[in-house]
């Protein structure tokens, strides 16, 4: 009795052994891993009302946890006590569990990747009130009330009509909340021509109070409508049978885990109950539990059918009618498939049966059904890999507040029915965002945000294109008639909405005439001394340890001071010095670098800056180490810092001996606060012959400088802080101080010939090089010194920028006005700088960038626009995303096709094919930023 089976089984498998290699070359035999999570996945979202998981170990735990709710339901002897265990552990496993006992009473971090909203007191309330409510709602229907066949004036048939009627307004709703309806025509209702943020927050106030009310319908009527469907259900009398324990504990699970569908579900049996006769196979043979799961299957694939089936007709049809996707053989393809049409549709039809991607074999026409695989699609855990560059950093900052909107937009539902597995795309100038969501649950979802590569290649703009000219039909066309079509119907992206971000807005203008202009580079130069002037003061009256000394002051006395010895000449250098320096320096100092976008510093400049830091000294053997006036090992007594600052022109030393510096005469201030605003020690050594430094102190505008000490406000003495200011400002030797210190920076961005600079000459010193003079080791030995003169440097070019569009500074006053708004409110250097993406991370309210374009010879400025824009989103066909991503899959691994160049990434205007190859997982696709997995709570 038992062999004739076994020896069928027997024959069978040895014919599917036989065909098992072209299975696996086909790419359709699953990898074990693979096929075990999809399993998983399909169990719990089917069989036990669960969703899918962003991680494979939550999917594990949430499959083990779901599977012994459904077992133990089984065992309960008790009606009362089966239904409230179900409803309970229902609501409990749709909730995000983890979110719950990680964050309950932890603080928010602000990380970078996306803010994640923590569990509260008030949350946590809520939670429980529901559940309590839900419990009581279930056990007092099932106990008090009688049960009955479900008839048109039972109880139960009574509440299936009020869910009817609460399915409509609930898709009315929704669909209002988008710009079309079905995808297909033009909403009335959403703002028309929405192109600012200020129109569109008047415009969509009427549609966020109806979105209000959709979620409170939608979070609260619906799942408590629903819980009274089913506790008034008779099938629930019959204990001790598998179909009601899967049965019901998915039914009670889905109430909550993914409502929207579980109306659906609850409604057309409801429908079917009524309008057919008790005695067909489905009234008498199943019990509702079981009538709701099949419903769920059957809704789930005939959606997957119909997406699967527009996504293989579009590759069909753009196959021939777009000419840059007709082949030779395109032709012979789709006559085959025409003919083997019956064939297709059955590939069609078990691919949706699988619930596995639709393949098109290196996109063409001709299908394939790819292996079983998890809707996550890749085997890593969303958000570990990503191609970082400079760009990722504007999606770091993005994502945060793009989130926060996301969260209004999905609960109001303006991106549609969220199920896991969708996709949306985001668009904003250049950047383009992928948003996945992973899993989905009560009052919240779980998305994973990608974001895509910055510099276009000629394949990214053509899609991008075609995205901006999806999305400007949808929003910024103004439509004459009441409904309109939406007329890019058979493209894969249907637009959902628009979203009001914070982010970063990207300009690029052109600095012809104005970085050129002989008026405005003389004036630069001018204008160069005031900043640094306007920037040293700020800095040492602002330095560490500056504010705490300003009450101990008058108990110091005068400190007595050196005094810029500017009567001698530098130091000598040893030829090999002079020599390694000219040759380094001239080298890099070419015509070659003239027009570099970002040029690099200096070799020179990293050596010294090197020389500077501790454990930096290379040591050669058989060198003298020299030593330092004031060093203790010289066996001399240790002096003040300020005379070891002190380098001055004195006959040089025989190596190998050690002689004490001649004693420097002293000079002291003549206020006694003005050690407080004083340079620092190290800043006040020489390095200019006499002559030329008299020559450039005449340049010096002494009376910027008395205005610059008297608007400081950090004096908080008895006297009064004006005379404070007024003896600073009149003190002679500091203000020789600061003489010395700001022409030496202002000599050594001019070099030897101190001419008027070029347009090349502004863009290197910009970047960091700075030419050859004798002041260049002076002023590179002080890295901080020379940072602040870099600052003063790109503070001067961006000022001059301003002058030449808003016009002529009037007074001191104005152009305070000016450098303390780019002090505050600015960040202006380089966009490779460390610093620029520490600025927009903090968001900076603007950035500034000089650049060079080599191919148009024009010198461009960047500038980077913190404020509220609009991006714009729309949702993807998941087939199609999933299709081309099988087929990636299947040729990067099984036909180790990695060209380059291969047909099947080139651009494809209608499936965007290109895209979504980039939006792909790493190695395999190539997004630049990637966020983890956010969880979003809807309400």
């Amino acid at each position: 009795f038992y062999i004739f089976p076994l020896e069928q089984m027997n024959q069978i498998l040895h014919i599917l052994f036989v065909f098992l290699p072209f299975l696996w070359a086909l790419g359709i035999l699953p990898p074990p891993d693979a096929l075990f999570l999809w399993a998983m996945e399909q169990i719990l979202e089917f069989g036990l009302g669960g969703s899918s998981m962003s991680t494979h170990l939550r999917l594990l735990v949430m499959f083990i946890l779901s599977a012994g709710t459904a077992v133990t339901s089984y065992f309960i002897p008790s009606t009362v006590g089966v239904v409230l265990f179900m409803t309970g552990f229902g609501f409990l496993l749709s909730l995000n569990l983890s979110d719950v006992g990680h964050k309950i009473g932890t603080k928010s971090k602000n990380l970078p990747s996306g803010p994640e909203k923590h569990f509260s007191w008030k949350e946590c309330l809520f939670y429980i009130i529901i559940l309590v409510f839900a419990l009581l709602e279930t056990g007092l229907l099932h106990h008090f009330a009688g049960f009955s066949q479900i008839s048109k004036s039972s109880s139960q048939a009574i509440v299936g009509y009020g869910l009817m009627i609460l399915l409509i307004i609930l898709w009315i709703l929704r669909e209002i909340q988008s710009v079309y309806i079905i995808g297909i025509f033009r909403n009335p209702f959403y703002p028309k021509d929405v192109q600012t943020v200020t129109v569109f927050f008047e415009k969509q106030t009427r549609l966020m109070k109806i979105g209000i009310v959709r979620r409170i319908l939608l979070t609260l009527v619906s799942p408590f409508a629903m819980i009274a469907f089913l506790s008034l259900d008779s099938s629930l009398q019959g204990l001790h049978s598998v179909s009601v324990s899967i049965g019901f504990t998915r039914a009670f699970r889905m109430v909550w885990q993914n409502t929207e569908n579980a109306l659906l579900e609850t409604v057309i049996v409801s429908t079917v109950h009524l309008i057919s006769s008790t005695d067909i196979w489905w009234n008498r043979n199943l019990d509702t539990g079981i009538r709701l799961l099949l419903v769920g299957i059957i809704r789930d694939r005939l959606i997957r059918f119909i997406s699967k089936l527009q996504f293989a007709v579009t590759v069909l049809l753009t196959s021939w009618t777009e000419k840059k996707q007709r082949r030779k053989t395109t032709a012979t393809l789709c006559i085959l498939n025409i003919i083997f049409s019956p064939f297709v549709l059955v590939i069609i039809v078990f691919s949706t049966l699988l619930s596995s991607p639709l393949l098109p074999l290196f996109t063409l026409p001709v299908f394939l059904v790819g292996f079983p695989r998890p809707i996550q699609s890749w085997p890593g855990a969303a958000g570990t890999t990503a191609c970082v560059c400079a760009d990722t950093v504007y999606y770091y900052q993005m994502v945060p507040r793009l989130t926060a909107v996301l969260q209004t937009a999905m609960a109001a539902g303006s991106l549609g029915l969220l199920l896991p597995g969708s996709h949306y795309l985001g668009r904003f100038q250049d950047r383009l965002i992928w948003i996945r969501i992973l899993e989905c649950g009560y009052t919240y979802c779980c998305i994973n945000i990608k974001g895509l590569e910055l510099q276009e290649t000629s394949c990214h703009t053509a899609e991008a294109r075609r995205v901006d000219e999806v999305f400007e039909d949808a929003f910024e066309q103004e439509y004459t008639g009441v409904c309109s079509l939406n007329e890019h119907f058979g493209n894969v992206l249907t637009p959902c909405t628009v979203l009001p971000v914070k982010l970063y807005s990207d300009a690029r203008n052109v600095l012809s005439g104005v970085i050129d202009s002989h008026e405005n580079l003389k004036e630069f130069k001018g204008d160069l001394i005031k900043v640094l002037v306007w920037i040293l003061v700020q800095y040492c009256s602002k330095r560490p340890g500056m504010k705490e000394n300003v009450h101990n002051t008058e108990n110091k006395g005068k400190a007595p001071l050196i005094l810029p010895a500017s009567n001698t000449s530098p130091p000598p250098k040893s030829p090999e010095d002079v020599d390694s320096l000219n040759s380094e320096t001239f080298d890099d100092w070419s015509d070659d670098n003239i027009f570099d976008d970002e040029p690099t510093i200096k070799k020179v400049i990293e050596e010294k800056q090197l020389k500077d830091l501790p454990g930096t000294n290379s040591f050669i053997p058989g060198s003298v180490e020299s030593q330092r006036v004031g060093d203790h090992s010289t066996g001399t007594v240790p002096e003040n810092d300020l005379y070891k600052a002190v380098l001055l022109g004195y006959p040089a030393v025989d190596k190998g001996k050690q002689e004490d510096m001649p004693y420097i005469p002293l000079m002291e201030f003549s206020c006694s606060h003005s050690h407080l605003v004083c340079l620092p020690a190290e800043w006040r050594t020489s390095c200019m012959p006499n002559s030329k430094m008299k020559e450039l102190s005449s340049l010096f505008p002494e009376d910027w400088y008395q205005f610059v000490l008297r608007q400081l406000e950090c004096f908080h003495s008895e006297e009064k802080a004006s005379n404070v200011l007024e003896e600073i400002a009149n003190d002679k030797v500091l203000k020789d101080f600061y003489v010395h210190t700001v022409m030496t920076c202002y000599f050594s961005f001019f070099g030897i010939d101190n001419m008027a600079p070029s347009p090349g000459h502004i863009l290197r010193v910009y970047s960091g090089v700075l030419p050859w003079s004798v002041a260049l080791d002076w002023l590179t030995e002080k890295p901080e010194l020379f940072q602040l003169a870099l600052k003063a440097f790109r503070y001067t070019l961006k000022l001059m920028i301003d002058k030449a569009s808003l016009g002529p500074i009037e007074d001191f006053r104005e152009l305070i006005k000016y450098l303390e708004e780019y002090e505050c409110d600015w960040y202006i250097g380089l966009v490779s700088d460390e610093k620029w993406k520490e600025a927009v991370l903090q968001e900076k309210p603007y950035l500034f960038s000089l650049g060079y374009d080599s191919n148009m010879g024009i010198y461009t400025g960047r500038v980077l626009s913190l404020q509220e824009l609009l991006i714009q989103v729309g949702k993807l066909n998941a087939e199609a995303v999933r299709g081309q991503w099988a087929n990636l899959s299947w040729e990067l691994l099984y036909a180790t096709n990695d060209d380059e160049e291969r047909y099947s990434i080139q651009a494809h205007p209608l499936l965007l094919r290109n895209l979504t190859v980039q939006a792909a997982d790493p190695p395999l696709g190539y997004p630049i930023y990637s966020s983890k997995p956010l969880h979003i709570h809807l309400y």
